[in-house]
């Protein structure tokens, strides 16, 4: 997968929508801001490659809903890539992921992470 400028690895999925909406909101400000941007699913995250699966989280003000921010993200030139390694243990499979979205190995992940101007972790 090509660098990038900003990473951001979130862990979870539609159990801590905080941390969902806050990682795909900065995400989102990097790209607005001139920046690359890849959002990468890990753990329980790699629920949220599968289409559909963020429909419905909103914290509420002034954050927007998940979807609106996942679809303008990617929109934007956006990338999100998801932890194959994750996704096997979590029982999904190629298949289930959204096709826009990009499946990595623990090196790709390592290279993005290091390779990035700036992060966010959010664990």
């Amino acid at each position: 997968m090509e660098t990038t400028d900003f990473v951001t690895t979130l862990f979870h999925e539609r159990n801590d929508p905080d941390k969902v909406t806050v990682a795909f909101t900065m995400a989102l400000k990097a790209v607005k801001k001139g920046h690359s941007a890849t959002v990468i699913l890990m753990a329980d995250g790699v629920h949220l490659g599968k289409p559909g699966h963020a429909d419905g989280l909103n914290i509420g003000e002034p954050f927007r809903p998940v979807p609106d921010l996942m679809e303008d993200y990617l929109e934007a030139g956006g990338r999100v890539a998801v932890c194959g390694a994750c996704m096997e243990h979590n029982g999904l499979s190629e298949a289930d992921i959204d096709e826009r979205f990009t499946i990595v190995d623990a090196d790709e992940t390592i290279e993005l992470t290091m390779d990035a101007q700036g992060g966010l972790q959010i664990t």
